[in-house]
């Protein structure tokens, strides 16, 4: 019998499985999907469930006038340290629901796929993570911007949410529901009023309106943040010991505002004030090392805030299963 040489022996193997494969289907060829998993994440907060709930995310062209206070140059090297495009600023939505085991509190709803096509989808989180829209209890309003209120009702003017009281802070209705301060505002402010009249002016009597500092539903204390509105306001879920701060837009995307907390977005109506509400919520979650939920944040939209050497840092959550 003739010996094998190496050679002989791989080029025989090779040709033994390249017969083999002959006929025989490719599985690697799948075709690559098109779309992501539901944008739905549950965690624990004492005895409450919250649900982070993905709106979309908004890809906002900026220019050299977006920040007040720094120019495009630096706003562009800040998007850059976060391996960011320059020029457009990604601006995710995320809602929160609360199940507080006797009730669902939903706080802001969301854009209703009003602003871009690249949002809007947070019914469809909802649906996806088993909960009904007529199963909300309440709707609680952080403040009238459209991308917070226009959830409430379709493109058609229906209501989303039958069965949900809604609540809002007061001085946030008094100010955009005021025709003397809507007189002679510029765009993009003056489409906003008009859109605040649209979502609530034919349910007027049903919405309550609170004081920022009172509870607005169980363990849910409602916080003072004016300044990027005349009535913004964050909130404070407290259940079993734990707690944790919802601070909406007191600071937004966190690879600008929360490391740049100094700077001054053009969308900060008082943009001195706004600062003030940042680093004082910045330093409140920093030194409480509580948990912070940010409407602008990238999903889930929920972290830590670390103190730096120059501003703040958000450390992410860890992603768990329940």
């Amino acid at each position: 019998m003739p010996a094998l040489s190496r050679r002989s022996l791989l080029t025989g193997s090779a040709l033994a499985a390249a017969s083999l494969s002959v006929g025989r289907p490719g599985f690697a060829a799948a075709p690559a999907s098109k779309v992501q998993s539901p944008g739905v994440y549950r965690y624990q907060l004492g005895g409450y469930q919250l649900t982070a709930l993905y709106d979309g995310t908004w890809y906002l062209p900026i220019d050299d006038k977006f920040v007040r206070n720094a120019g495009a140059s630096a706003v562009n090297d800040a998007l850059a340290a976060a391996f960011l495009p320059p020029n457009v600023l990604p601006v995710p939505f995320t809602a929160l629901l609360v199940n507080t085991g006797r009730k669902l509190v939903l706080i802001d709803t969301g854009s209703a796929g009003q602003i871009t096509d690249s949002a809007g989808f947070m019914t469809d989180n909802l649906a996806a993570a088993g909960v009904a829209r007529s199963a909300i209890d309440t709707i609680v309003i952080s403040h009238f911007h459209p991308d917070h209120i226009n959830g409430i009702r379709t493109k058609d003017g229906d209501k989303v949410f039958a069965n949900a009281e809604i609540l809002v802070p007061e001085p946030e209705w008094d100010y955009w529901m005021d025709d003397a301060h809507m007189s002679g505002v510029a765009d993009p402010v003056h489409k906003y009023f008009l859109n605040a009249r649209r979502i609530f002016r034919d349910i007027a009597g049903e919405v309550t309106r609170f004081k920022p500092g009172a509870e607005v539903a169980p363990g849910i204390e409602s916080i003072p943040a004016y300044g990027h509105t005349p009535g913004h306001t964050a909130f404070a879920i407290r259940s079993g010991g734990q707690s944790q701060l919802v601070i909406s837009d007191s600071a937004r995307e966190p690879f600008l505002f929360v490391r740049h907390p100094e700077w001054q977005p053009s969308y900060d109506m008082d943009g001195p004030l706004a600062v003030k509400t940042r680093l004082a919520m910045l330093d409140r979650a920093a030194a409480d090392r509580v948990p912070v939920s940010g409407y602008h944040f990238p999903f889930p939209a929920c972290g830590h805030i670390a103190k730096a050497a120059s501003g703040y840092e958000l450390v992410p959550v860890m992603w768990q299963p329940l």
